[in-house]
């Protein structure tokens, strides 16, 4: 029987969760949030997957894997002219308990230092 998946930690939705490119074509790629969150943070805020991996409350070895399957996608969509759409997957929001959750993005973390500014 395999192990039930663990929600992933997010800091924040998408801005954008649908993009469409000028070919499109019927099918859409769906990238899911956690998929985002874990490209967001390796690939945008330069994170290490051991980084990442700490923040959104997974191991190692399954940032790795999220990444990957996340790069596949996006790779598929641009080369094959697809719509990439944000969403679902096993994730739950920031809840902004922690003191500091490392990526400086979720509403909590924006709000206290627009406050200190």
């Amino acid at each position: 029987m395999p192990r039930t998946k663990k929600c992933r930690k997010v800091c924040r939705m998408p801005v954008a969760d649908t993009f469409v490119a000028n070919s499109a074509k019927d099918e859409a790629i769906i990238l899911t949030v956690d998929e985002y969150e874990c490209i967001r943070l390796v690939d945008y805020q330069g994170f290490s997957q051991e980084q990442c991996a700490e923040y959104m409350h997974v191991s190692r070895a399954t940032a790795q894997l999220i990444c990957d399957t996340a790069r596949k996608k996006l790779a598929s969509a641009l080369v094959n002219g697809y719509t990439i759409r944000i969403e679902g997957g096993d994730y739950h929001l920031c809840d902004g308990e922690e003191a500091h959750c490392g990526c400086g993005g979720c509403q909590k973390h924006c709000k206290q230092k627009s406050d200190e500014e």
